[in-house]
């Protein structure tokens, strides 16, 4: 499952969650890879300098993100040191869950534009908004200026383009309710698939 910044994969997530899926976030494993200890950790301050850091020693995301997003070849550093890490990660935890007979969903936020990450994936499902709506909920959700919001916007694809890509579209702009009949509708198809996979000879 992927879509794009603030446009509800994770609330999309959670309602795949309660009806059964084990879900396997990319974004909680990003989190977990820059904590302390972490050998990602110790190669951003070498790439990036301690000045992303807090007093602390914790990675300051708000600074980094004003960097990687300024300046795409910083991204691209920041990339190269993450993405390898994240997408075993979220290989592993996707085949422990496939082992044990679950659906899984995958929550990837980049899966559009990462064709290696494509390759965990055999169905995509990608959560729609329009892009006025995203920059509405990034700048009122995280109290970006328009300029930020849209400089995040432009590090990702579209998701008009990301939709054309997609198994299934669930169109988020409407209510909860909406948004979750649409999912409920693509489970009992994910489920219909995974049974007659199941029975194969």
């Amino acid at each position: 499952m992927t879509g794009g910044i603030a446009s509800g994969k994770s609330t999309v997530a959670a309602m795949f969650s309660d009806l059964g899926a084990a879900v396997v976030s990319a974004d909680q494993i990003a989190r977990e890879v820059v904590e302390p200890g972490e050998p990602a950790l110790a190669e951003i301050r070498r790439v990036f300098g301690p000045d992303v850091f807090t007093a602390g020693g914790q990675l300051d995301r708000r600074k980094l993100g004003a960097i990687v997003f300024a300046h795409p070849d910083r991204r691209r550093a920041l990339e190269s040191i993450l993405h390898p890490i994240i997408r075993q990660r979220l290989a592993n935890r996707i085949q422990a869950a496939k082992d044990q007979g679950r659906i899984v969903v995958a929550e990837i936020p980049l899966l559009g534009e990462r064709p290696a990450s494509r390759k965990l994936v055999d169905t995509t499902v990608v959560v729609y908004v329009d892009r006025e709506t995203q920059l509405a909920r990034l700048i009122g959700r995280d109290g970006f200026s328009r300029g930020e919001a849209e400089a995040r916007l432009a590090a990702q694809l579209p998701l008009d383009e990301k939709a054309r890509m997609a198994d299934f579209v669930i169109d988020n702009r409407a209510s909860r309710e909406e948004t979750r009949l649409q999912v409920v509708r693509v489970w009992e198809e994910l489920s219909r698939r995974a049974n007659r996979s199941s029975h194969r000879p």
